[in-house]
């Protein structure tokens, strides 16, 4: 048999969260796992997956997806040998899609852990979405697909920060993209916060689809205690160690 299954990602609530459904029968009832199903006979992977995460999750506002890995492990599923073809969804952090009753976020942290919480090898497909995501940041402007429409740059920062991971400088940041010409000023201004001061700027990224914009960028945390604190470093593997 052949299936395909979606690790959806938000961020929410400041932490990476994963979409889950607990399943209600054996094997492995009660546990949680990611939504998707059986190949239909007349659709590719990708057209199969985003119809089932409509159909089953109602998640239609996945601005991101893509295919990570194929699963065929032999004694992946306990009963028929079953090979999965697993995807990437990614959905703004405005985004509230309406769920059932047995679908719930949870945090990425949550479906790593080493305990039946999570079904069949659920779990590690997670970790390569997480994975994958956190890659793709560094190297493309993926960062579009967790973001809303217009952002300041810190509230930009705090987005990237929470899907890589680690601390992140806004200031870094926004020069790292603006060089990339990923970023798009909108020529407005959030509203002040309860402090007052000077209104942030909006920004927009320039393009809603993925592409490459540094083939070899690495967004690593700081090295070092000697390391501006949250800056963002960038590595290239052409460069002599």
């Amino acid at each position: 048999m052949h299936e395909v299954l979606a690790a959806v990602l938000q961020v929410r609530d400041g932490q990476l969260q994963v979409l889950l459904w607990q399943r209600g029968i054996e094997p492995d009832a009660g546990r949680w796992a990611l939504p998707g199903g059986r190949l239909g006979n007349s659709e590719d992977v990708q057209t199969s997956v985003l119809r089932q995460l409509a159909e089953k999750v109602d998640v239609r506002e996945v601005a991101h997806v893509e295919q990570i890995e194929v699963f065929s492990a032999p004694d992946r599923m306990p009963q028929e040998r079953t090979v999965v073809t697993a995807f990437l969804g990614l959905v703004p952090c405005v985004a509230d899609p309406a769920l059932p009753g047995d679908t719930a976020w949870h945090p990425v942290t949550d479906a790593l852990q080493e305990s039946p919480r999570t079904a069949f090898d659920h779990g590690l497909i997670v970790r390569r979405a997480r994975d994958r995501l956190r890659a793709k940041l560094s190297y493309t402007n993926l960062g579009f697909a967790l973001a809303p429409p217009e952002f300041t740059v810190s509230s930009l920062r705090e987005l990237y920060a929470v899907a890589l991971g680690h601390r992140v400088s806004a200031t870094n940041l926004q020069r790292v993209l603006a060089r990339r010409g990923v970023l798009v000023p909108t020529g407005g201004t959030a509203a002040p916060g309860p402090s007052g001061g000077r209104p942030a700027a909006l920004y927009r990224f320039a393009e809603r689809g993925m592409r490459i914009t540094d083939p070899f960028a690495v967004l690593r945390p700081p090295e070092s205690q000697h390391s501006p604190e949250g800056a963002v470093h960038l590595a290239d593997p052409r460069a002599a160690p």
